[in-house]
Formats: C-alpha cells, structure tokens, sequence
C-alpha cells in the first residue's frame, strides 16, 4: 500500500526525531574538564604552617644529619661528602628545591589552572613552577621530556564516597636532588607520589594539606613520607619570590 505523500512526510519527521535527540544528548554529555571536576578547591596562597619535622625544616640540618629518612648505604658517601658551595659553584643550588622536597621548604604556594586540564603551583622560595596534568601523555610521548627539578606530574581527582574527595599527583623524570637542604640524596629514579586535601580551620580558615611518598630504588631502603601543611592566606601581599639556595 503506497502512502500519500504528506503521510509519508510526517513519518520520516517522526522517524528522524529520535536521531536528533541522540545526537543532542551526546553532545550535551561531553566530558566535563578537570577544573569543572574538581570536588575541592586548591587554588589560592598558602603559607607553610610546620607543624612537623620543625629542626629539618626551618634551619639548615648539620652534615651527615639524615635520621627520619630511610637513606640506604649507597646514599651515605653523598651525604657524608655534602658541599654546599660546591653545589653553587655547578650551578645546582636548586638540589633541594626539586619535587621530592619542594612542599616541604618553608615558603608560600600560589596554585591557579593553567588551563582546564592543568593545574600550576608556584612556589616563592626558590621561584619553582609545578604543572599538573590531568590530561595524561601517551606511552609514546611519556618521559620523552628532558628530566627536571620538577619533572612530570600526572594529576587525578579522587572522589570521596560521602562527598568531597582529593588530589592524587604521581611526579617521575626528575633530577637527581635532595630530600633535605644537607644534601641527603634522592636519584633520577626516583618517583613522587602527593596527596593534596583542605580541611577548614577555625573563624572561616582553611588548611592545605599534603601526604608526601618519596620512592627511590637507589638511595632509599623504603618509602620516605612527609605531611606539609599550608594555611590559607587572603591574597598575595606577602608574596616573595627568592632565589634557590644552596646553604638556606
């Protein structure tokens, strides 16, 4: 039986109906960006709040000092031979500005998106630069960069089952640096997991807080794990970018 023509013309509309509300619904669901993901807010200035590890942190720990630090035989020459000069002299002042230790030296963080899938923390001593990517790189483009102070750093949101949740940032292709100012050393091999959480305070204060796992196959017998804590600051007034050093 053949159809009018009208009929017919009703039919493919009703027909291409479905099609069309597809096509919408898919492009409605786009995966949305890891800024629009985030289930806890990181961006801001925070100042160091020490609260551990105050006599390692605040001055300079003598030579030879590395209790607290599972530092393996292989590590002990490097630092028994710690030269702070020496390290000035070559340019690598920075040793103990890199991903394995930066959270934790005294100083103030800025962290803002870069861009929708890179979140940057800045850091006014030693005037280092984090990029963490949510937007990890393919297996054939992944460490294919020149290794760094800061190396490269894959971020993922982790959600919490009653809401809220954390940040997850897993650092490889680093320099060799150091865990503390003296000169206890971590390897090229080594890797750097974070975890970044917030925590409020009392009057409306909030609190930075970061897990820090230091693995090294090389100068570590086990996992080195520290928890640097930051206060949240209203803006950027103190602010003060300085240079890395190597004695401080």
């Amino acid at each position: 039986m053949r159809l009018p023509l009208a009929a017919t013309a009703l039919l493919l509309v009703a027909l291409a109906q479905p099609t069309a509300i597809r096509a919408q619904q898919q492009g409605n669901s786009a995966p949305r960006s890891a800024r629009d993901r985030a289930p806890i807010d990181l961006t801001g200035y925070w100042v160091s709040y020490v609260t551990e590890n105050w006599r390692y942190r605040m001055v300079t720990p003598a030579k030879g000092e590395y209790r607290r630090i599972p530092s393996s035989p292989a590590a002990l020459p490097i630092i028994n031979a710690w030269d702070p000069a020496a390290d000035a002299r070559a340019g690598q002042q920075c040793k103990s500005y890199g991903a394995g230790n930066i959270m934790s030296v005294p100083g103030r963080l800025h962290i803002t998106w870069q861009d929708a899938e890179t979140l940057k923390i800045e850091t006014d001593a030693g005037m280092q630069t984090r990029l963490l990517q949510f937007s990890p790189k393919t297996s054939a483009t992944a460490g294919a960069t020149a290794r760094s102070w800061q190396g490269e750093s894959t971020a993922t949101w982790e959600p919490a089952a009653g809401g809220g949740g954390d940040l997850r940032v897993f650092t490889r292709n680093l320099n060799p640096g150091y865990l503390r100012k003296n000169g206890v050393p971590y390897s090229e091999q080594a890797t750097v997991t974070e975890h970044f959480d917030v925590a409020p305070l009392a009057e409306g204060g909030r609190l930075l807080l970061v897990t820090t796992i230091v693995d090294d196959p090389v100068y570590l017998t086990g996992p080195y794990v520290v928890s640097p804590h930051f206060k949240k600051e209203p803006d950027g007034s103190k602010w003060d970018p300085t240079p890395c050093s190597s004695t401080w």
